[in-house]
């Protein structure tokens, strides 16, 4: 296993827990400091940042854990208090991480960073 950034730390310079996903180590290595292609990619990173956010709250020991991976890797209060708060639905927590990643994204290819879709075996 291996946690990857969805926009390339080369872009971010920060490990943001919502920039942040697991992955196996020939996807990351794949992937190198490219851009997920936004269509292909988006809705399953949102898809299991939610998961993640729904277990949050669901699960003391998900929430202990989450609490604590947030102390280090959640620094923007405004992001944290748009995405983290109580009752969100997938469909309003997927548009809030859009209005968050998506402008930096679009930042990042505009400084040349090329998009990638991966090419390698099945993961299945």
């Amino acid at each position: 296993m291996s946690v990857d950034h969805f926009v390339p730390w080369q872009y971010v310079a920060h490990d943001e827990l919502w920039n942040l996903h697991p992955t196996i180590k020939s996807i990351n290595s794949s992937k190198s400091n490219n851009l997920p292609l936004w269509d292909k990619y988006f809705i399953q990173l949102s898809a299991l940042e939610y998961n993640v956010y729904e277990l949050s709250k669901q699960n003391e020991l998900v929430k202990k854990a989450f609490d604590n991976v947030a102390k280090f890797h959640l620094n923007n209060s405004e992001i944290a208090k748009e995405l983290y708060c109580d009752g969100l639905s997938s469909e309003d927590f997927r548009n809030r991480l859009y209005n968050v990643i998506n402008p930096i994204y679009i930042a990042t290819r505009n400084s040349g960073f090329k998009e990638w879709v991966y090419r390698g075996e099945s993961c299945r």
